[in-house]
């Protein structure tokens, strides 16, 4: 509800007061920042990788503790020319990040879907209950499926391995047309739920979100790359609790 309707993070904690006091007995957190330490607990927590303002590269890795790109040479911080020299020395706790990327880890919200019973059984419909007469239903009856099950006969063995479909478009967040600000989602589609669940909403996972003001263009392989690591990591094989079985 916080996310849907825009409630500021004092409205909310205003709220879990009230709720605190009227039901005591429940035993809920009295502040928003508490409520952040839960979801982080659930293996929702999202990370926030430092990107160079020129989209060129992402500061991880062996790269995680450059100073400035080693493409372009562009600070990671925002640089202001009038600063004097005291105060250049600013530690890096104050300094201005000049582009982070928001992450959201995909191996966490893959074992979610196989926690409990019913989304666990919905992640092998697209084996176990669709109907297989030729007609085209779900992206498992086209000749894309297909080809990919062609090619990696040990990948179709095991139903419940994750079929995804990947998109991203930019938008506003400022709902303002004089504005140019472009934010890019990353968002992720399980194709092996049955398409009237796929789609929906709560099914679709976000991977990430590029920050504007600037469109990305050809530069979004830049911000995919954690993504590619962990789809690497899912093709090698994780260990994973089914509900189901």
């Amino acid at each position: 509800m916080k996310c849907l309707h825009g409630w500021s993070q004092e409205s909310f904690t205003m709220l879990l007061g009230v709720l605190s006091d009227a039901l005591p007995q429940a035993q809920l957190p009295k502040k928003y920042y508490e409520v952040q330490k839960i979801i982080r607990d659930l293996g929702l927590d999202y990370e926030k990788i430092h990107a160079c303002p020129n989209d060129c590269m992402l500061f991880r890795g062996e790269r995680a503790d450059q100073e400035s790109c080693h493409v372009c040479g562009s600070s990671r911080w925002v640089t202001n020319e009038k600063k004097d020299s005291q105060a250049e020395s600013v530690s890096k706790q104050k300094k201005k990040l000049a582009k982070v990327l928001r992450y959201f880890p995909l191996i966490p919200r893959i074992q979610r879907l196989f926690a409990t019973r019913k989304t666990s059984d919905d992640m092998c419909w697209h084996d176990e209950g669709r109907t297989k007469d030729g007609k085209i239903r779900h992206p498992a009856n086209g000749e894309c499926w297909k080809d990919l099950d062609a090619r990696y006969p040990s990948f179709v063995v095991d139903p419940r391995n994750p079929r995804l479909g990947i998109l991203s478009d930019g938008f506003n967040p400022f709902r303002s047309m004089s504005s140019k600000h472009s934010t890019w989602p990353v968002m992720l589609i399980p194709y092996n739920l049955p398409p009237w669940i796929c789609m929906k909403e709560t099914s679709l996972i976000l991977s990430m979100i590029i920050p504007g003001p600037a469109s990305p263009g050809n530069d979004i392989d830049i911000y995919l790359q954690p993504l590619i690591d962990e789809l690497l990591q899912l093709w090698d094989g994780v260990d994973t609790f089914d509900a189901s079985s």
